[in-house]
């Protein structure tokens, strides 16, 4: 999407935050695994880059990647990962 779309920008910053709440239950169960694995695809090295200012795109991945209630679904299953890595 370009900067100038700003319809289509307006639509996935409204439409990206429903379907993570579409997908909290999971997200509150197995988030911190399914987050990373989202991170890798997004970030790996054959990927396009999600946000390039120079061409003024940007992905719709750029919304999932910064966007808080993610992190904030994500963190229970996060902190009992960390707690188990701690007994180890």
């Amino acid at each position: 999407m370009r900067y100038e779309e700003k319809a289509k920008l307006a639509a996935a910053r409204a439409l990206v935050p429903v379907a993570i709440l579409v997908a909290s239950p999971l997200l509150l169960i197995a988030g911190t695994p399914i987050r990373r694995r989202y991170l890798r695809y997004v970030y790996r090295d054959e990927a396009p880059p999600i946000l390039e200012k120079g061409q003024g795109l940007i992905s719709v991945h750029w919304f999932v990647v910064t966007s808080p209630l993610l992190d904030w679904l994500c963190w229970p299953t996060e902190s009992l990962a960390r707690l188990i890595s701690r007994r180890g």
